[in-house]
């Protein structure tokens, strides 16, 4: 008795986290068409959302420095953080172009480190026994990382290709289920 309470308490609360059919809808619709967006035109639809991250950066900056007169707590990393959002907005709203190399080739770059990373991870896991898999899988993400760190540029523009990739995907995958949501 006390598992079927468990499970409809469960099932009540998986089922308040769910959105409206609508939402999720709107939310597909958005995501595909950024998709699309991003594979017709990969540099002027980088170019807005660069923008867009520059301001974002710039206001979050101006609101972090404004809580450091509101919450006493970690006031030093409120203003650096501060700071450096706003300092990171205004060049990227100064420098809109340059920016839409650089910050795609950073993540590039990042990507690029992380898959260093991984891979060496992967690789000892496979030697203590993990098997051959995370062996090869290891090797193969080294490989990856490695022209990303040797080809950032290569790299930021495939990013963008990727990324419009997933927008198809993902937008057709919410559209799809919020006509699910909606029966």
């Amino acid at each position: 008795m006390e598992n079927e309470t468990v499970s409809s308490d469960t099932f009540r609360s998986v089922e308040m986290l769910l959105l409206p059919w609508w939402l999720v809808l709107l939310q597909g619709i958005v995501t595909l068409g950024l998709g699309v967006l991003l594979l017709v035109w990969p540099i002027e639809t980088l170019l807005i959302l660069v923008t867009f991250l520059g301001a974002y950066w710039l206001v979050s900056g101006i609101v972090t420095l404004a809580s450091v007169f509101v919450v006493s707590e970690y006031r030093g990393w409120r203003i650096v953080s501060g700071l450096l959002g706003i300092v990171a907005g205004v060049l990227v709203l100064l420098y809109p172009f340059f920016s839409t190399l650089f910050i795609p080739s950073f993540f590039a770059i990042f990507i690029g480190v992380w898959g260093i990373l991984i891979g060496v991870l992967n690789i000892v896991s496979g030697v203590k026994g993990a098997g051959l898999g995370a062996t090869a899988l290891g090797i193969v993400s080294i490989i990856l990382g490695i022209l990303l760190l040797a080809h950032p540029l290569v790299g930021a523009a495939a990013l963008v290709f990727v990324l419009g990739i997933f927008g198809v995907i993902g937008g057709i995958t919410l559209i799809a289920a919020s006509f699910t949501l909606r029966t």
